[in-house]
């Protein structure tokens, strides 16, 4: 399993989708592909106030991932260490196997490059020490990347 997971705290996200822009600026990503996904629904009346619901969804780095076993050349994989999944792109043929894989369809082809792309928690930053780039950007502390608690 994944140590990580990524946290969002809804009573301080102010919407401001600073971890979306700071991804694809970190991430190179082309226009309207996104690794990290801030949804807003709403607003809606809560107890007299208007409120917004914020969610954000990312890759779930699944224990056993689907995406990893329908990769046909291995460019999809689990790095042992800490259960994050990432793309090995030299070895990616943007064939899309991952994409119909994954349940949550997160897994996304860069038409460009003719990869796959998708989050693997910036772990180039993780490995240096530092936080992935849209935890890095919430501008209220709303995103936090949090290490799973273990089951003793």
């Amino acid at each position: 399993m994944s140590i990580y997971r990524m946290k969002l705290d809804k009573d301080r996200c102010i919407h401001c989708k600073a971890c979306e822009v700071h991804c694809k600026v970190v991430n190179n990503n082309p226009f309207g592909i996104k690794f990290g996904k801030h949804t807003s629904k709403g607003p809606v009346l809560k107890d007299g106030k208007i409120v917004l619901k914020a969610s954000y969804q990312c890759c779930y780095h699944c224990e056993d991932p689907a995406c990893v076993e329908a990769c046909p050349t291995e460019a999809m994989v689990r790095r042992e260490s800490d259960g994050i999944v990432y793309v090995i792109k030299e070895l990616c043929i943007g064939c899309e196997s991952c994409v119909t894989a994954c349940p949550w369809n997160i897994p996304v082809l860069l038409e460009e490059e003719n990869i796959i792309g998708k989050c693997d928690f910036c772990m180039d930053r993780l490995d240096a020490g530092l936080q992935p780039a849209c935890v890095t950007a919430c501008t209220t502390h709303a995103l936090t990347l949090e290490r799973k608690k273990t089951k003793k």
